[in-house]
Parts: structure tokens; C-alpha cells; sequence
């Protein structure tokens, strides 16, 4: 391999993008692990984006709904994709465009807890602890659980 052979990178990057969707940085850093200069590899990532073969946003967007559909809260996805180089406006618009994060919640929570809500102080402790570890903000938690929700909004980990 030929570290400023411009061929042979494209040809890489369409291998690894016909396997799955990237994000920019991250076929970025595959390609630049596998040896291809990076005079050669920002100009392909910018004519890859052009050719509409690698979109940012809709990874992200395929990001949000996959991870949302296994149980996972906004948190842990943001913090997940803040690892693979992704972050700002970007997220926050995808992850606020996702409508039901409390139908999601209350899907992760009936399967591993059953349909009764929580009676006993330790039962809820236990299933907030599991939701905060989920990825869904302690706002979230309270409305899907029935706690007392005039405590405002949050963002934070509960």
C-alpha cells in the first residue's frame, strides 16, 4: 500500500462505507490507521461528502433512532457519539428531533422492571440508578416514574 495512493484510499473508504454508514471523522481515522497520508485522505473525505457518500447528519440521524430503539437515553447516545468525533449543533438537533424519549423510557423500564410502577423507596432508587446508567436525564426519569415534576428541567445525569 501506497500511503499518497489517492486510488487506492477511495477504494478503502467505499469498502468500509458499503459495510456501514461512517461519520466523517471517523472514516477519517480508519483511513489514516490503515497508513493513507492525510494530504491525501481530507480532500477524499471532502469529495466523499460532495458525491453525498458520506453525510454527517444522517448518521447522526441513524445513530439517534438505532440507539433510541435498543433503550438508550439522549445521554449516553451524545456521549457515544461525542467518542466517534461528533458533536454541537449537529446532535443536539437530532437528538432534540427524536419525539419520544419517554415512550422509550417507559419500554426500557417495563422490560426490565414489569408494568407496576415502583412502590418501595429502594425499588425506585434501583430503577432510577438503571435509567440514569440508560442515558436519560433525571427530568425524563421523574415524569416516566410520576415523581414530583415542578423541579424543572434538566439535562444532567440523575
Amino acid at each position: 500500500m501506497e500511503p499518497q495512493d489517492g486510488r487506492a484510499a477511495r477504494a478503502a473508504a467505499l469498502d468500509a462505507l458499503s459495510r456501514r454508514d461512517h461519520s466523517s471523522e471517523d472514516l477519517r481515522r480508519k483511513l489514516q490507521d490503515k497508513g493513507y497520508d492525510k494530504a491525501v485522505v481530507d480532500p477524499l473525505i471532502e469529495r466523499l461528502q460532495s458525491e453525498n457518500l458520506l453525510n454527517d447528519r444522517r448518521y447522526v440521524e441513524n445513530f439517534v433512532v438505532y440507539h433510541a430503539a435498543r433503550g438508550q437515553g439522549p445521554l449516553r447516545i451524545r456521549a457515544e457519539l461525542r467518542r466517534v468525533g461528533l458533536q454541537g449543533a449537529l446532535v443536539e438537533n437530532c437528538l432534540g428531533a427524536f419525539p419520544e424519549w419517554i415512550g422509550s423510557l417507559q419500554k426500557v423500564r417495563q422490560k426490565k422492571f414489569g408494568a407496576r410502577p415502583p412502590e418501595l423507596p429502594a425499588d425506585r432508587r434501583r430503577q432510577v440508578l438503571f435509567l440514569g446508567y440508560r442515558g436519560f436525564t433525571s427530568a425524563q426519569i421523574r415524569t416516566a416514574l410520576g415523581f414530583d415534576t415542578n423541579l424543572g428541567t434538566d439535562d444532567e445525569e440523575p
